[in-house]
């Protein structure tokens, strides 16, 4: 988004986290203000059939990753916390040759649908939940203790071609009848 936003493709709306919103409010792409929409944490999850692993703890998420067959996330912010924290735990040098990284939270799930072993796949919750009709299971979060949100604000483009649609779109994101839908999504 930072890349399309600097080559001056324009939106009405742009929903980012807030350190890429800031970015934009200083170089003038986006009105002031905006809403906060909420956050999406990481998940777990594996393909039908699969074992489950535990996940109520850090230690768990240790265990989980070490006997996995393959560990698959993503190369984004997701996927940068992940392999961060495999390495803060002491497991990363194990875990590296078995590892398969997406650009995409969205392309980790495809994977992990279509493996014939025991993976685990790490990403945001809101691609886990949008793979569950597909067969996927959602094992859960990443434990309270290792946990990493993803912070996303709604605010209108400043250059925009329809910025009372942008405003009101915004306020719905934001406002007790879009709020809902985002936490049926995954998002807190």
């Amino acid at each position: 988004m930072r890349k399309r936003v600097a080559a001056g493709d324009t939106f009405d709306v742009i929903v980012a986290p807030p350190a890429a919103v800031k970015e934009f409010a200083k170089t003038g792409k986006v009105d002031g203000g905006g809403v906060d929409i909420g956050r999406v944490g990481s998940g777990v999850a594996v393909r039908p059939g699969a074992p489950v692993p535990a996940i109520t703890t850090g230690d768990d998420i240790k265990k989980a990753v070490l006997e996995a067959e393959s560990v698959v996330f993503n190369r984004a912010s997701t996927g940068i916390y992940f392999e961060n924290l495999l390495k803060k735990m002491g497991v990363w040098e194990q875990v590296e040759p078995k590892t398969t990284r997406y650009a995409t939270g969205a392309e980790v799930m495809k994977p992990a649908l279509q493996g014939k072993g025991r993976e685990v796949a790490f990403g945001p919750i809101t691609e886990i939940l949008l793979e569950k009709d597909h067969g996927l299971v959602f094992v859960g979060p990443l434990p309270a203790e290792v946990q990493n949100y993803t912070s996303y604000i709604a605010v209108p483009m400043s250059a925009g071609t329809q910025k009372d649609a942008a405003q009101a779109l915004v306020k719905f994101l934001g406002g007790s009848v879009g709020k809902p839908l985002f936490v049926a999504a995954g998002i807190e």
